[in-house]
């Protein structure tokens, strides 16, 4: 059967499990939109009183979405500011191993190009022709496949924002990126989660039942995976192309692998969405650019949807000054592999410490010999002002994810665990 855990909200977690599911849909476990809407404005109505003039009054959470009261915050990584008031250290004395950012960054150009920036004070291109130009012409796809959004999240909240109703359902395969959980708590859909098995892979038999038992809209793999680097293999991907569910892939860190991009396919499959992030190997986290290639059937709804000026003019800017530089590019990306080898061999000498084969810019380790991984964690920043990646998930609690860094960012990481 199918296991529902609560999530943010009306969303649910559902688990496959060993039984046969029932056969009816997610998006009709719920009442229609319209009794719902009634439900909720009963339930808010008891918040409001009616003041003199007829008018009504309210502490103003009386007007949010009824499932957005309950929802959790998304946690996201604190910068270099807070982390430095926190632990009383300089910036420059903090070495960031948490959240998968490229410790070399951009391309010179980059800054060159900001700072002749022309026309900041006129909005942007709303639609980042020049951008889209560039990677259409790197990644031998017409531009009209292409949609630039601020950062990949923004396309993956717009995807749901375009296919999902309330009620509908998404697949999950945790462990893996939360935006998917929390974007589709945000958007009012329920989660169907497939675990992955105890070696990270993903669970196509699993998927399949979900699909075949609950008929979802939306199926999110990472290739690689965060947090522990696995791919998906090419036959299971297109095995599960030929599921009646819209497949999106994250290739957020796919440069950093041996495998080759999946862009291209969206001419042959007209159920695959492939994301891309400037924000890894080129070193725009901070600039916040992502891009997607859709199948054209899909992305002029996409287009109807977006925010107009999503992107600004400085991140396509930034963005079209990295790619005129490949050859930097290509030796960051080079040199990042090669000290993740290193990274993940002296991990492995941690007795401590079980490394997990990763083809991202980081590495997770399990947590071992009577050791917490929370506490490694803050003893690392607090003691040695090193932060990695501690996850509060049940299956993830013993574990720490490290970011790649430079030679010296694994120096110092190695001889901290050493000393603790």
């Amino acid at each position: 059967m199918l296991g529902v855990e609560a999530l943010p909200g009306s969303a649910a977690r559902e688990q496959l499990c060993g039984r046969s599911p029932p056969s009816v849909p997610c998006a009709r476990q719920r009442p229609p939109r319209r009794a719902r809407q009634l439900e909720a404005a009963a339930a808010v109505a008891p918040e409001r009183q009616a003041s003199a003039n007829g008018a009504t009054a309210s502490d103003g959470s009386a007007f949010i979405r009824p499932h957005l009261r309950e929802l959790a915050a998304y946690t996201p990584i604190e910068p270099f500011e807070v982390l430095s008031q926190r632990l009383g250290r300089r910036p420059e004395d903090i070495i960031k191993l948490d959240a998968n950012e490229n410790p070399y960054g951009p391309p010179p150009e980059v800054r060159e190009a900001l700072a002749v920036m022309p026309f900041p004070n006129i909005y942007p291109d709303p639609e980042t022709r020049r951008l889209r130009q560039a990677l259409a012409e790197l990644h031998g796809l017409p531009m009209e496949h292409l949609l630039v959004g601020c950062g990949a999240d923004e396309l993956i909240d717009l995807l749901m924002r375009c296919v999902l109703d309330p009620g509908d359902c998404i697949v999950d395969t945790p462990p893996t990126f939360t935006m998917y959980a929390f974007d589709a708590a945000v958007n009012d859909a329920n989660v169907l989660t497939v675990p992955r098995r105890a070696d990270f892979s993903i669970d196509v038999p699993g998927i399949e039942a979900a699909v075949a038992a609950r008929r979802p809209k939306l199926l999110f793999l990472t290739s690689p995976n965060n947090p522990d680097g696995s791919l998906v293999a090419e036959a299971d991907l297109l095995r599960l192309l030929r599921l009646p569910v819209l497949v999106v892939l994250d290739e957020a860190y796919i440069e950093f692998s041996e495998e080759r991009s999946r862009v291209a396919w969206v001419r042959e499959h007209d159920n695959l969405v492939v994301l891309r992030t400037f924000s890894k190997s080129a070193g725009l986290a901070g600039l916040r650019v992502g891009w997607g290639a859709f199948p054209l059937a899909l992305i002029s709804y996409l287009w109807r949807a977006k925010q107009p000026y999503n992107v600004g003019v400085a991140a396509e800017t930034a963005a079209c000054a990295a790619l005129s530089n490949p050859g930097y590019l290509q030796r960051v990306r080079d040199s990042l592999v090669e000290e993740r080898a290193r990274l993940a061999a002296g991990l492995a000498g941690v007795p401590y410490l079980e490394p997990y084969p990763s083809a991202a810019n980081f590495v997770l380790c399990r947590v071992g010999g009577g050791r917490d991984a929370g506490q490694l964690r803050d003893a690392l920043a607090q003691r040695h002002g090193i932060m990695v990646r501690h996850y509060t998930k049940p299956e993830l609690r013993g574990f720490i994810r490290v970011s790649v860094g430079m030679l010296a960012h694994t120096d110092a990481l190695l001889a901290a665990l050493a000393e603790l």
